[in-house]
Formats: C-alpha cells, structure tokens, sequence
C-alpha cells in the first residue's frame, strides 16, 4: 500500500503548479453553473466588461447575476474552503488526532453563538457586528476550552505536554455542547418562527447572503492563514513528534500551539459569520492531501488550501442543482461526504490499533 501511494505522491508533488488553473476553472463553473446555467463566452465576457471595460454586449440581468451575484459567491466559497482545509491542517498537526477540526474544538459552536446573541438576542444593541459576535464567540469557545483543558491536565499531574492534546480534544467536545446549548436556547427565547427558520438555515451553511463586501474579510483571513501556516511549517512539522519530540527540537510548543490556535479560531469566527457552520472540511480535506502529498507542511499547507476551495466550490454548485427549484444548506452537501469519509477514518484507526 506504502508503495502504490509513492508513485501517487510524487505525481501529485509535480502537479501542485496545476492547482491554481484548477481553482479559476473551479470559479469559472460555480459562477456558470446554479438555478439558471449561463454560457461559459457570457461569463468571460462578462468579467471582461466589469475588469477592463471590454463593451462586450451582454444582457443586464445575466450580467447582474453573474457580477453581484455568482462570482462573490463563488470567491466566498473559494476563500472560506481554503480556510476550514487550513484549520485542519493546524489542529490535526498539533493534536496528533486524525478527527480534530473546528467543530470538535468547539470553535464553531461558539462562533454560531456569539453571531446569534448579536443577531437574535440583540446583544450589543447594534453596536456590535455580527462578524465581531462570531468572532468574540470563537474566542471564548477557544478560551473555555484551554482553561479546562489546563485544569485536567493540572488535576492529573505530570506529563503534561503528553496530555494536553488529548485533553484539549475532550474539552472540546465539552464547549462544543455546551455553545450549541446556548445558541438552541437563544433561538428558542428570542426568535420568531421566520428568524428561527433562517437561522437553522444558516447554521447549516447558507451562501445566498454574500456580497462583494464579504470577500475582503474571507479573502484577507484565509490568505493570512496560509501564510502564517508556511511560516511555521517546520514548527508544524516537528509536532510529528509528539509535543515532547518538538520541544527536543527546540520549538517553544506552549507558543507555537497558542499562536496558530488562535489564529485558527479568529478564521473560523470571520468565515462562520459569512457563511456560517459548515462542517466535515476541515475533517477530510487534509487527509485526501496527505494521501496525495505527504505530511510535510510545505507542500500539505498550500494543497489542502486549493483542495479545500475547490470541494468548496463544487459543493455550493451541487447545492443549487441537486434539488431542482430548491438550493440546499452548502453544509447537508458537505456532510453527505465528510460523514462517510469520517467512519472510514474511525475504521482505519481501529483497525490499526
């Protein structure tokens, strides 16, 4: 099996300079592809209207639809795919478990939280954006689950930096119960039959409010995140080891581990704000691109990136032709694939053990 998988990482290695093509193709067939197919030549003429003032003749409403509509969305999924790829990468790297992600971090629960108290709740009394709520969410999630990670690990005693991955991860799934307690109850207290409807609709992942204004936030978020992940690549790598084999190396584990967390907790907040909770990439991503590349950082960073855009991508287009008449929660399509791809995980560990 070691052997079949060498010739494929190779080739993959080799045609990482492809990804990017594939990723504008990617684009090009979400912005084409929806409710309503349009032309590839409408879509590029389109682009070139709006991008260099070509005059192209196009109608008003497909050129609407494809500007105002389509393309930021397209872009959106792009960016927030990559991200959730990114966090996976991050949490797996330093928890050295198979199935950490944001979702079992609890730092999507708590972004869902802190965006519902401001929309829903009120909280801040409309000082405060709903971009911020998720954020400020995610934060205490994170902040929630340290402190009592750190508590389990100080009440065992000893070994600490052997416990504290699997400790994190059972603290984890603690704050995330209990944030998706709060936001039920939040729904539940404070939202109509209409708002608690678009709501659970969002939080499955909801893609049809997105604007030119959110691509900056999730473009600017999700680049930032790829570039701090090469930074710290050799950091990352070194966690192959175990904690106490990175300390060896002369990492400094509690600020390496802080950092990127962090960070991976402000992406998560800023992409579940636009998009909202969409699950199982973070999950499957990085192992597809493991299989394919390795585990080194260098090239598992930018590839798990681009894979997670494209699956992004491709996922938010079957959600609007799977059903016709009807677009789906970009998260029900995700999961359809995470789920079965996560019992596989489950298997494969068993059975190596």
């Amino acid at each position: 099996m070691k052997m079949a998988a060498a010739p494929v990482r190779l080739v993959a290695g080799r045609g990482l300079w492809l990804s990017p093509l594939l990723l504008a193709a990617a684009i090009m067939a979400g912005t084409a592809i929806g409710e309503t197919r349009l032309p590839f030549l409408t879509v590029l003429q389109t682009l070139a209207n709006h991008l260099w003032g070509a005059g192209y003749p196009v109608d008003g409403i497909e050129a609407g639809i494809i500007w105002s509509y389509r393309l930021p969305r397209a872009i959106i999924a792009a960016c927030s795919g990559a991200g959730l790829a990114l966090t996976g990468v991050v949490l797996q790297a330093l928890l050295r478990n198979p199935l950490a992600d944001p979702y079992l971090m609890g730092l999507s629960a708590g972004a869902s939280t802190g965006a519902v108290l401001v929309t829903v709740a009120g909280v801040g009394g409309g000082a405060i954006s709903m971009s911020l709520g998720a954020l400020t969410g995610a934060l205490l999630a994170f902040g929630c689950v340290v402190a009592l990670a750190h508590a389990v690990n100080g009440a065992a005693g000893g070994g600490r930096a052997t416990q504290a991955a699997a400790a994190i991860i059972l603290a984890g799934i603690a704050g995330s119960q209990m944030f998706n307690a709060l936001t039920a109850f939040t729904i539940a207290r404070s939202a109509n039959a209409e708002q608690a409807r678009g709501i659970m609709f969002w939080l499955m992942g909801n893609l049809s409010g997105v604007r030119w204004e959110d691509v900056w936030a999730c473009a600017g978020v999700s680049l930032a995140g790829v570039a701090l992940c090469l930074w710290y690549r050799r950091g990352l790598d070194a966690f192959t080891f175990g904690a106490d084999g990175a300390a060896s190396l002369g990492i400094n584990v509690q600020a390496l581990r802080g950092s990127l967390i962090t960070a991976t907790a402000i992406m998560v907040g800023v992409l579940v704000s636009k998009v909202g909770a969409i699950g199982f990439v973070g999950l499957v991503v990085p192992h597809a691109m493991r299989f394919l590349v390795g585990t080194r950082h260098d090239r598992l960073v930018p590839a798990s990136a681009l894979a997670g855009a494209v699956f992004l991508v491709a996922a938010d287009v079957i959600s609007r032709i799977l059903v016709p008449g009807q677009v789906l929660p970009i998260g029900v399509v995700t999961a359809l694939v995470g789920a079965p791809a996560f019992a596989l995980i489950l298997v494969r560990g068993g059975a190596r053990r």
